[in-house]
């Protein structure tokens, strides 16, 4: 499902060079659920930016679904990732001004769909993630726990196979931590969508 070869990624100012990450070799399974953990400034999210199309590596290949990433230009990579992939963020990353169903609609508006059937898929997932009773309130009105609900609700209404979840517990108390884990995991085993997190 998505195979990281020889990955490396060096930033670099005009003194200072950081390597990030270096020759990292990793396959995702279909279907797996996997956790990448370690402590802050490690990469984890740098690895995960990358696996997820939204940084280039400094050497090394991505291929993801048996599609390498590698010369693709910015909008082939954002069509290939908006089709392939979701993204569950530790802040939520809602916007404010739109209610719950507007934002999780958000991903299918860079698809030939229309508004009957956006509004449609994002009543459904909504259901799946237990917020259908809520999808008119907006980001203010809900808790921690529902807002990432919401953003797991966005990352999965385009169907994509994987799902890239960056410490998505981390804002949240263990109660709430524990629903979206539990969410996380049903999407795994009911749908069988592939999962990698980092915490």
């Amino acid at each position: 499902m998505i195979t990281l070869t020889s990955l490396s990624k060096i930033y670099r100012t005009d003194e200072i060079e950081t390597v990030a990450l270096e020759n990292v070799n990793l396959i995702v399974r279909r279907g797996e659920f996997l956790s990448v953990m370690g402590p802050s400034g490690c990469g984890k999210s740098t690895l995960l930016n990358m696996m997820g199309l939204l940084d280039k590596p400094t050497t090394g290949t991505i291929t993801i679904n048996g599609t390498c990433t590698e010369g693709m230009k910015d909008k082939e990579l954002a069509a290939f990732r908006n089709k392939t992939l979701g993204f569950v963020f530790q802040s939520f990353h809602l916007i404010n001004s739109l209610n719950v169903i507007d934002n999780v609609e958000l991903p299918l508006l860079y698809r030939r769909c229309s508004g009957s059937e956006r509004r449609r898929l994002a009543r459904e997932v909504l259901e799946k993630v237990g917020l259908s009773h809520r999808m008119n309130h907006f980001p203010a009105q809900l808790s921690g726990g529902q807002c990432q609900r919401v953003a797991v609700a966005r990352a999965v209404i385009g169907n994509p196979e994987i799902i890239l979840a960056d410490e998505p517990t981390g804002n949240l108390d263990s109660r709430m931590g524990a629903e979206v884990m539990e969410l996380l995991h049903r999407l795994n085993k009911e749908d069988g969508r592939t999962i990698v997190m980092v915490t």
